[in-house]
């Protein structure tokens, strides 16, 4: 059930049953020469999209452009400061709070917004804190490929070149939803190198087609699809008892 494709009324018919949203989190940034730029975002929409509508759980719109500061030498990448990302989730976060929200479960599609969504989280605490009043939220984060279930599946499909970023799970993922995105590739080497990261130019130094340890060219449509599967079942479990827990007032929704 997608926010966004609900008018008003319908969205307050929800709260009556439910107080819980999934809001896929991501980022617009280089994945290697046949990976989407917007992939880490993609992944954890498509997943949420994937829910059952018999499920009855809301999704928000994806927030799509998170921390890639160190992707920023590859042509396309888009990034928030930590600081502009902070505000943009509490902001969020007050916003839907206001409407009714209660449970929010983030679907994290990119290592490297943890850090900030954390620190997000304990910024939206500390309001509440600082006042004396006991936080009627709760906040949850989750990176997709961190769902029950899901390395195994990974694993088992790509045995090999898996690596850190570029990975053929990922762009794997998003050729389930976009098949028509696509691309063939020749990669030299065929796995990438490992090693550290730090800023974009040495990021690009290091890693000058922006793999880190993948072959993204295993990567398949079907692949995905079943990858998809696996995640989206996790996550209908998981989110489904983050959202039935008792609310600080007793409440449970």
């Amino acid at each position: 059930m997608r926010l966004d494709l609900l008018a008003w009324p319908e969205v307050e018919a929800y709260l009556q049953r439910s107080t819980g949203i999934v809001i896929p989190i991501g980022s617009i940034e280089q994945h290697g020469p046949n990976g989407l730029l917007g992939t880490d975002a993609l992944c954890p929409e498509l997943i949420s999209r994937a829910l059952p509508d018999d499920l009855d759980m809301m999704v928000a719109p994806t927030f799509s452009v998170g921390i890639a500061q160190h992707h920023m030498a590859f042509t396309g990448t888009i990034t928030l400061r930590p600081s502009t990302m902070i505000a943009a989730i509490s902001d969020w976060v007050a916003s839907l709070t206001r409407h009714g929200f209660r449970r929010f479960y983030f679907l994290n599609g990119h290592g490297g917004n943890i850090a900030t969504i954390q620190a997000a989280f304990a910024e939206i605490y500390a309001d509440y804190s600082w006042r004396g009043e006991a936080a009627p939220i709760r906040l949850k984060l989750r990176n997709w490929w961190e769902l029950p279930g899901v390395d195994a599946v990974n694993a088992k499909l790509f045995p090999v070149g898996m690596g850190s970023h570029a990975t053929p799970s990922e762009v794997a993922v998003t050729y389930a939803g976009y098949p028509e995105a696509v691309k063939t590739v020749t990669m030299s080497p065929k796995i990438a190198p490992n090693g550290p990261i730090h800023d974009a130019a040495d990021y690009r130094a290091r890693f000058p087609d922006g793999r880190i340890g993948s072959d993204p060219s295993t990567a398949t449509p079907e692949a995905g699809a079943e990858i998809i599967q696996a995640a989206a079942g996790a996550l209908a479990a998981e989110a489904g008892r983050f959202f039935a827990v008792a609310d600080p007032d007793g409440a449970s929704r």
